[in-house]
């Protein structure tokens, strides 16, 4: 990159590459597409990686990488997770080397990598596309990062390790077309094929899938028997993650859901657990109400929620719980419902009152979130919640609640 290019880039970075590309350069010294790809980078890691976009002389890869890489937040999180396992490492019985290695076989852009790598004092990044390999590596430098680089094939690098304290890998979910995949043997690489020599090659495999996948079939395909971890990652209470970590050390099986700085763990056999429930049957009104965040949602554990916070669930399939006194700790949203009604007009009518303005939510519900809003007559948005669900008896209701009051004589935090 020339000078007149990084010039153009450092006076134009807060400003909108579209109308950038429109405008065009007359400059030909200028390489306007490197400068827009580097332009669009630091605007998408101002949202993703706000330390790196701090940083001057950080190279941007094409977009769509920008916007597959990892966020900090979630490779914070690997970063963290990694720690721990060392920790556990140091306490098992089996002899640890003195020196602990981690090894990414699919670096990509390298976020993971970067983040990870702080907590071992040895690390290797592979990377087949030469592409990303020049830019991730020339990032490195800039970050001040010594390891050691690899532009060539993971599996390659596999049958050549002899052993890692973790191996790391991030198979694409695209396939030969650029269409997205979720099952991991459509993946590439196929970690089925390779799963027995990455298990023998390293004290912790860590895999990072679709958060679409569904996180008890990927453990059933990868065996239970290995499975030690799985973390269902979500930031901002949208599911970003599926890690699965997988060891010859230990036994057993824990479940991390995890949204922003709340976690709630589950041990033993969460890929079993049943989820049928008692419901309740009373007048709402004053209860409090629960939504469980996304990873939650995803993991599906409700019947160990409700027992784990003292709350009970409204019905089976509806995922809401209530109680009578404040569960202030209880990882997702809280609210306190005002009123319940049924669709009928009339007590419509009485239950909404002057209230124009509200943010409605459906689960197990007839009618979607646009469907209602527009049979209610309602605005989006505002201090107002209205939980449109269907409850044991089969009745569906709108519950209208509000964000409670906390008070110290209010709470009540489960154990």
């Amino acid at each position: 990159m020339n000078d007149k290019t990084r010039d153009f880039i450092e006076k134009n970075l807060d400003v909108d590459v579209r109308q950038l590309a429109l405008k065009g350069c007359r400059d030909k010294d200028i390489d306007l597409t490197e400068a827009l790809r580097q332009i669009a980078g630091r605007q998408t890691a101002r949202r993703k990686l706000p330390s790196w976009a701090a940083i001057d002389g950080i190279l941007y890869p094409p977009h769509l990488n920008m916007e597959q890489c990892s966020s900090e937040q979630t490779a914070r999180y690997k970063a963290v997770l990694c720690r721990r396992l060392l920790t556990v490492l140091d306490d098992a019985e089996s002899s640890r080397p003195q020196k602990t290695f981690l090894l990414d076989l699919t670096g990509g852009f390298g976020v993971d990598f970067v983040f990870m790598s702080e907590a071992f004092d040895e690390a290797t990044y592979v990377e087949r596309d030469a592409q990303l390999f020049s830019i991730s590596s020339a990032n490195f430098e800039t970050l001040g990062i010594k390891v050691q680089r690899m532009n060539a094939d993971g599996i390659e690098v596999l049958h050549q390790t002899e052993h890692a304290t973790v191996i790391f890998l991030d198979p694409a979910r695209r396939d030969d077309h650029g269409a997205r995949t979720y099952g991991i043997s459509d993946c590439t690489p196929n970690v089925l094929e390779i799963e027995d020599e990455l298990l023998e090659k390293s004290d912790y495999l860590i895999i990072k899938l679709s958060p679409m996948l569904d996180w008890r079939k990927a453990v059933i395909d990868l065996g239970e028997r290995f499975v030690r971890e799985v973390h269902i990652v979500a930031v901002n209470n949208e599911c970003k993650e599926l890690l699965v970590v997988l060891s010859r050390i230990g036994e057993g099986l824990s479940l991390f859901c995890v949204n922003d700085k709340q976690t709630f763990l589950l041990s033993g056999d969460p890929v079993n657990s049943g989820d049928s429930v008692n419901s309740v049957s009373s007048d709402y009104t004053g209860l409090y109400l629960y939504e469980p965040n996304a990873a939650i949602m995803k993991a599906g554990c409700f019947q160990q929620v409700a027992k784990r916070y003292d709350i009970i669930p409204l019905a089976p399939n509806s995922h809401l719980f209530v109680s009578e006194t404040l569960v202030t700790d209880f990882p997702g949203r809280i609210f306190q419902i005002q009123a319940i009604s049924s669709m009928n007009k009339r007590e419509l009518k009485a239950s909404l009152g002057n209230i124009r303005q509200a943010n409605i939510t459906t689960r197990n519900f007839p009618l979607s979130v646009a469907e209602l809003r527009k049979r209610l007559h309602l605005t989006d948005g505002g201090s107002t919640y209205i939980f449109a669900t269907t409850l044991a008896s089969g009745a569906h209701v709108l519950l209208i609640a509000h964000a409670p009051s906390v008070s110290h004589a209010d709470c009540h935090r489960a154990e």
